[in-house]
């Protein structure tokens, strides 16, 4: 099993959207970086739901943990004209019969933290910094999140 961390806007899309959906597909990822993150996953790897963006009323950080239900396929949303994350390069890749320029997996909802784990508390704790969150630059949509990390940030 592997672990992940996942983010997302609370205002596009929270943990208490998840816990009412029970399950979604994490569509919308438009770096390859995340995309080839993904790919990795498999399922039952469990997730760190973060929120980004953050407020004084709701910081930045872990607000949950989900698992991944269903392994990569391709990204409805990239297809869509209507929807925000199109791509019409993803279009051409299609018709040309390429592998899926994006794709999605589907996760569903474990739990929700007691109270959540913030990007301060990340940073200023000496077992987590080492996070890939923690790090400048380092603030993909779709990262790794080490073993000793994840069960730190539930415990």
């Amino acid at each position: 099993m592997k672990y992940w961390l996942i983010k997302s806007e609370p205002s596009s899309y929270s943990i208490d959207d998840l816990k009412r959906d029970e399950r979604t597909a994490w569509t919308g990822v438009r770096n390859f970086q995340a995309r080839n993150h993904m790919r990795d996953m498999k399922k039952g790897d469990l997730l760190l739901f973060y929120h980004s963006g953050g407020t004084p009323r709701e910081p930045a950080g872990v607000y949950g943990v989900a698992k991944v239900v269903k392994t990569a396929y391709m990204d409805p949303t990239a297809l869509d004209s209507k929807d925000e994350h199109y791509d019409a390069k993803a279009v051409k890749y299609v018709k040309e019969g390429k592998e899926p320029l994006w794709i999605c997996v589907d996760v569903a909802f474990v739990k929700k933290l007691l109270r959540p784990v913030t990007l301060a508390e990340i940073k200023n704790d000496k077992e987590l910094r080492s996070m890939l969150v923690a790090r400048r630059g380092q603030r993909l949509s779709v990262m790794p999140v080490e073993e000793k990390h994840f069960e730190r940030i539930v415990e």
